[in-house]
């Protein structure tokens, strides 16, 4: 999901929350590089500072829009009317095309142009095609507060609560974990100390 990667751009120290080792991964060319390729994008450069600031700029809305129906705030309707703006300056040409491997006829969207504005516009339209297509009841952040991941939970009971259990989920179980041992020792120190 090409929303949800870009929102994730931003690295948070998961594990210790230390924020002097977050990464503004829109600031790492080589980052930038594969996250382009990753997702099939194409540009002629790689963003100026203004193009980057735009970009933060469109990742904070996405973040907002999440962070709102997560928390099940009403709809804004200004989010639409933004993500209109982002997507408007991305125009696509249609192409049908026989997929071989499926034996069957696509119809693919390519982009007009290869700058920033239509990698804004392409993002915006992965976001706003995830509002009407996916359950956005299934939208999450992860719950360790260290991390904010941005994921979709695909799981049968919706009951993911974190971006990866085996990462997030173990290191809160490790920490819900001590905290139950600490508190039952203070507890049995205590009572000792009122004796």
């Amino acid at each position: 999901m090409l929303w949800r990667d870009f929102i994730n751009s931003y690295w948070r120290d998961w594990r210790t929350g230390d924020r002097s080792k977050d990464r503004d991964m829109l600031e790492d060319s080589e980052w930038v590089s594969a996250w382009l390729q990753q997702h099939r994008l194409e540009t002629d450069a790689l963003p100026d500072q203004a193009e980057t600031e735009q970009l933060k700029q469109l990742r904070s809305l996405l973040w907002a829009a999440v962070q709102n129906i997560v928390q099940e705030q009403p709809r804004d309707p200004a989010l639409l009317e933004q993500l209109n703006y982002y997507m408007a300056p991305g125009p696509v040409t249609r192409r049908v095309t026989w997929n071989a491997e499926h034996q069957r006829y696509e119809m693919n969207l390519l982009p007009r142009y290869k700058h920033w504005d239509q990698v804004m516009a392409e993002i915006a339209a992965s976001f706003a095609t995830a509002l009407f297509e996916k359950e956005t009841s299934r939208f999450r952040i992860c719950e360790n507060d260290d991390c904010l991941w941005v994921y979709y939970d695909d799981t049968r009971n919706r009951s993911k609560r974190y971006c990866d259990d085996k990462a997030c989920g173990n290191l809160m179980k490790v920490r819900r974990f001590r905290a139950r041992k600490k508190a039952e020792i203070e507890g049995q120190s205590s009572g000792e100390v009122s004796k």
